[in-house]
């Protein structure tokens, strides 16, 4: 019987654009494509490294002269919630939720614009259409769902799509009514995830990018038992204060020093 080994994923990085994070910023992204039967090895092994999925896409910030943007993810068996989260949790126990195979509605397009509008209208996705927007919830070579939560009148309050990884739960998008500002639904779903995957005995989740001096992304640091990957490890984020965002030529190394350090699964080649 003759057997192939998968051929080895290949990076590449985008061009410079303008970062939607940190004002008078560039942003650059290394990325590889996922697809086939070693999409779900890889985004396992990837995401363990700081990488995020998009689509079906893998991506990790490479810029130039900022490092910035930090991979954040939650130790469930670590997080205790503050005082204020469990607030937002008594807030919301009129929420309900329900886990869906990953399928885009109209319905989830109308809130996900509503809250596009309100929040990143000079963002990245401001122009999605609802297409663009099934193509970010549908076209997924990994086990994902689509996690719902409801009001009492069954009003579409807030929607999430999450990965399964082996080790955790990764929020690749979220969004949600934001005209409902006293019930912080931002918080309370990353607190349900936590509580999912405490069902699920998973270890982490995931949250994306936590970005020291950015307004929409530095909310992340409120969270117990949050750690960062930075030099190569996870390691405790500490004092969110200690850290700046102030650019620096070199923040980075080189992409192929970069590329070289990326860990691929056992049964890779490794040329």
């Amino acid at each position: 019987m003759r057997h192939t080994l998968p051929i080895a994923p290949q990076f590449y990085v985008t061009a410079p654009q303008p970062c939607p994070y940190l004002a008078g910023r560039m942003e650059r992204k290394l990325f590889t494509a996922l697809h086939g039967d070693t999409a779900e090895t890889l985004n396992n092994a990837l995401s363990g490294q700081g990488f995020r999925r998009s689509q079906n896409v893998l991506y990790r910030p490479s810029c130039a002269e900022c490092s910035a943007c930090l991979s954040a993810r939650i130790r469930v068996d670590d997080f205790r919630p503050s005082r204020t989260q469990r607030r937002v949790t008594r807030r919301n126990d009129h929420i309900t939720r329900s886990i869906q195979s990953p399928w885009a509605t109209e319905e989830q397009y109308d809130l996900f614009r509503a809250y596009l509008d309100d929040r990143h209208a000079d963002g990245g996705m401001a122009d999605m259409d609802i297409f663009e927007f099934a193509a970010m919830v549908e076209e997924t070579p990994v086990d994902s769902r689509v996690i719902e939560y409801r009001d009492n009148s069954d009003e579409l309050a807030a929607v999430a799509l999450t990965d399964i990884l082996e080790d955790g739960l990764s929020m690749v998008y979220s969004f949600y009514c934001t005209q409902s500002a006293r019930l912080s639904l931002g918080t309370h779903l990353i607190l349900d995830h936590i509580d999912i995957a405490r069902m699920l005995d998973l270890p982490y989740v995931y949250l994306g990018y936590w970005v020291p001096g950015s307004a929409k992304m530095g909310y992340k640091a409120n969270f117990s038992a949050v750690e960062i990957y930075r030099g190569g490890n996870w390691q405790p984020i500490g004092d969110p204060a200690t850290y700046s965002a102030e650019p620096h030529p070199l923040s980075n190394d080189p992409i192929a020093e970069q590329v070289a350090r990326i860990s691929l699964p056992d049964h890779w080649p490794t040329t």
